[in-house]
């Protein structure tokens, strides 16, 4: 089967590419797959102790089973590996859940969580789908990443209480009032900065990453 393996952070400079694609026997694990990523790229054999793995956007654990055409993304540990500060960063295509990504943030340990998202407004009556011309090709996907990244890190740099940092961004068409981009941050208490790191992930990101709307003529 081939899968392919994204890089992220420090686990990139690691193995020395953003992203590879690998083939292995059918029926392997996320076990299997470590070792031999740790044969093809030696430097990240230590690392895979404390890394996060994520299969098709999904958290997944040694035991985890692979089949042709998984996507696995591969993240650096965030303060010090700990389950309780889990760091999700998301590009999708399809409408955002907020739901179902607080189910994947909050871990037992987080007593707040605070949510906002940036909604496409309308400029007519209708209901055309709107299209962002700049994030709407995969050509912008990697630039995307990077800013994602660089967000998460500045909240965690500036709010040490939170736990959980979650970003996703939404490409392609979208509807007016929907949502293409969600920030979520949680931590024990609710004065520990989750509004304040959350608005300043959503501003961070409108400002890198600005959403131009391609808006249709109601004439």
């Amino acid at each position: 089967m081939t899968l392919r393996i994204l890089y992220f952070a420090t686990m990139r400079d690691l193995a020395g590419v953003r992203e590879e694609t690998v083939s292995l026997p059918d029926g392997l694990r996320v076990k299997d797959l470590k070792s031999l990523l740790g044969e093809k790229h030696p430097e990240l054999i230590k690392a895979f102790n404390s890394a996060i793995f994520a299969v098709n956007r999904e958290f997944a654990f040694d035991d985890h089973p692979l089949k042709e055409g998984d996507e696995v993304a591969i993240f650096p540990p965030v303060s010090g590996g700990s389950v309780d500060q889990p760091t999700i960063l998301r590009i999708v295509r399809e409408p955002l859940d907020m739901n179902a990504l607080l189910k994947e943030i909050i871990t037992p340990a987080a007593g707040a969580a605070c949510v906002l998202t940036e909604d496409v407004h309308a400029h007519s009556e209708r209901d055309e789908s709107l299209e962002n011309p700049q994030q709407s090709s995969d050509d912008s996907t990697p630039m995307v990443e990077e800013q994602m990244e660089q967000v998460a890190q500045e909240i965690r740099d500036r709010w040490v209480s939170v736990e959980g940092v979650a970003i996703v961004q939404r490409l392609g068409e979208v509807l007016p009032g929907a949502s293409n981009v969600m920030v979520v941050c949680t931590a024990a208490h609710r004065d520990a900065g989750v509004f304040e790191a959350a608005r300043y992930g959503l501003d961070r990101m409108n400002q890198t990453i600005p959403i131009i709307e391609n808006v249709i003529d109601p004439e």
